[in-house]
């Protein structure tokens, strides 16, 4: 049973992680240009968040749900600020060329990045109930033990996830030239600031639903 329950963590967390978004932008851009050891970084700070918001979820903990819920529009308006912030950030920068990525501070941000703009969604704890509800969990329907190996499972799943995106960006990064890389990095900056429009386009349209 706690084999089962490690399990179907791992599998929500990859399945969570999965779906392209700007995280996963993120990710891939900082792996092309800074390498392997700045994508894993940033995949930690999303793997993390990711599992702040299945601890919500899986414990049932109604007053945290309560809140994501009635701050909704700010955060998801915080998030929608921070995309574009490094949106035009990336768009002015100059040309990238490959790096290690072994700076402290540079990682540092990195980590801390990725983990405060997935927290800034919080409709991902919506996601984590209805994919623990197909897979049979219940909020606060599992001992302590069991709620500790549900958790390492989503955190497993999650970082399984992005060490497949930084593996096969990797296969390909050393084929870039600085055209290549300076394309990727506009196109990068593009998407995101394309989701942070989607993000506040998304909230323009709940606020007026609810008017």
């Amino acid at each position: 049973m706690s084999d089962w329950l490690f399990l179907k963590g791992a599998i929500v967390g990859l399945l969570i992680a999965a779906p392209v978004g700007p995280i996963n932008v993120l990710v891939i851009r900082r792996t092309l240009v800074q390498g392997r050891l700045a994508g894993v970084v940033s995949g930690m700070g999303a793997a993390l968040a990711d599992t702040v918001f299945g601890a919500v979820a899986a414990l049932g903990i109604s007053m945290l749900q309560g809140f994501l819920e009635q701050e909704r529009t700010a955060l998801s308006l915080v998030g929608a600020a921070i995309l574009v912030v490094m949106g035009v950030r990336m768009l002015r920068r100059p040309a990238p060329t490959l790096t290690a990525g072994s700076d402290p501070a540079s990682l540092f941000a990195d980590f801390t990045s990725t983990l405060f703009l997935t927290l800034t969604n919080p409709v991902t704890v919506l996601s984590f109930m209805a994919v623990f509800a197909a897979f049979g969990v219940r909020p606060g329907g599992q001992t302590g033990d069991g709620n500790l190996l549900l958790l390492a499972g989503v955190t497993t799943g999650a970082m399984a996830w992005w060490l497949i995106v930084v593996e096969g960006v990797c296969l390909f990064r050393d084929r870039f030239t600085t055209t290549g890389l300076t394309w990727a990095s506009r196109i990068a900056a593009l998407v995101i600031l394309g989701f942070a429009l989607a993000v506040a386009g998304e909230v323009v349209l709940r606020e007026l639903a609810a008017s």
